[in-house]
């Protein structure tokens, strides 16, 4: 079965400004690179749609959403850009991006329940892990895998669903949404201090969060998953598996200080497509997230995909 792969050219037009690392160049360096090494041929290219308000308020407060669409529909029409915080930047492209990017995650999820793709990659931008309930902030407007898995628990009726988030920074916003939903177990590792500065003591007790020390490389974390995560994953047999794929772990890229290489993210990845085979009928959408050194995201996220389609 196909390897769905879902983007749209909204999704570059969002900008934060000249410098800003979250930057429309991030999903052409995804899109050349697969290109390049041929990957494309073995995926299923679909265009993501907007998401409607009713899929985004299953993870956000309708006062947020309400304000949010707000402010954007105002910068639209009016051309302008708005500083939510010194990080997070809206411009008039903002608004169909972060609908887009939600309901590029709403779609693959409705691919991979009816058996239309056996799993999901979420090219997408802006990001959504650090969006809470009801607040924007590093990088993000709307929880694009909270949103999803939402979606799969309360719209297809699954009883259970894993979220793991291995970017750098811990997703707090995820955590926010999901802390005590008991259908729902987050698994993460994240440098520990780094922002938000937060997650090293759990919300919730259906959360698996493990901070790791600055310059701590592959083999450590791969340690970490096994004696951490996967004895919860294991346990918990979730029906459906939604992956936060930041990439900002990896050696060459400054906005943190871990060492991952490409081999670690593949390695990664079969831990959880293995999980998924015996679990949730092989069901996986990845979301992107972080991942900010060009080269390395795009030779990350090829080898990220690679074990998705089953080709590694």
């Amino acid at each position: 079965m196909n390897t769905a792969f879902y983007s749209h050219p909204d999704c570059r037009l969002h900008d934060m400004g000249p410098g800003h690392p979250e930057c429309p160049q991030r999903l052409d360096a995804i899109t050349d690179h697969l290109l390049a090494i041929g990957l494309d041929i073995a995926l299923d290219f679909r265009e993501a749609p907007v998401a409607t308000l009713e899929q985004i308020e299953r993870a956000h407060t309708t006062h947020y959403v309400t304000e949010l669409l707000d402010h954007l529909e105002r910068l639209r029409n009016d051309g302008e850009t708005k500083a939510f915080d010194p990080d997070t930047v809206a411009c008039p492209h903002t608004l169909q991006a972060a609908l887009r990017a939600a309901g590029a995650a709403v779609a693959a999820t409705d691919d991979v329940i009816a058996g239309r793709a056996h799993a999901a990659f979420c090219a997408v931008r802006p990001p959504g892990h650090h969006a809470t309930r009801d607040e924007t902030m590093g990088f993000c407007f709307f929880n694009n895998v909270a949103v999803a898995a939402r979606h799969a628990l309360d719209v297809h009726g699954l009883k259970r669903v894993a979220i793991v988030d291995f970017d750098v920074h811990h997703g707090n916003g995820t955590e926010d949404i999901i802390a005590g939903d008991e259908r729902v177990l987050m698994c993460s590792f994240f440098q520990h201090p780094l922002y938000p500065y937060c997650g090293a003591v759990p919300k919730g007790t259906n959360m698996v969060n493990v901070p790791v020390a600055p310059y701590t490389r592959g083999a450590a974390v791969r340690e970490t998953i096994d004696a951490m995560w996967m004895p919860a994953l294991e346990a918990f047999a979730p029906q459906m598996v939604f992956i936060s794929a930041g990439f900002d772990a990896h050696r060459e890229d400054d906005l943190g200080q871990m060492g991952l290489v490409e081999a670690d993210y593949e390695w990664i990845t079969q831990r959880l497509v293995d999980l998924a085979r015996r679990h949730a009928q092989g069901r996986i959408v990845s979301c992107l997230e972080g991942g900010y050194h060009l080269g390395a995201l795009a030779r990350s996220v090829a080898a990220h995909v690679r074990v998705l389609a089953d080709l590694a």
